[in-house]
């Protein structure tokens, strides 16, 4: 076969883009969602004599608490972020 007559396995196709056309949307939860998880937390710490989780929640909800009060306006986010950590700290001297 000639150079001129072989088929190009690869004609035709271009390279494609390394790392994608277009990034994903960043996602943002609705504040509303964050803001009612937020306030059922803190219901269930303020109803309670004792902490009312075990320790494995106890942990997500320490780290969780101020990562999800991020997707609310900065002063209501510091304002739960604060009651939250009240809460605990009453539950601990319990």
């Amino acid at each position: 076969m000639a150079d001129g007559d072989e088929e190009h396995l690869f004609e035709g196709e271009g390279q494609g883009d390394l790392f994608g056309a277009e990034a994903a949307p960043a996602y943002r939860p609705d504040p509303d969602k964050v803001r009612a998880r937020l306030h059922k937390i803190l219901a269930e710490a303020r109803a309670a004599d004792k902490v009312p989780w075990a320790p494995a929640r106890l942990s997500l909800y320490r780290t969780i608490v101020p990562q999800m009060t991020g997707f609310l306006p900065e002063d209501e986010g510091a304002q739960l972020r604060f009651e939250f950590e009240a809460e605990l700290e009453r539950l601990k001297a319990a």
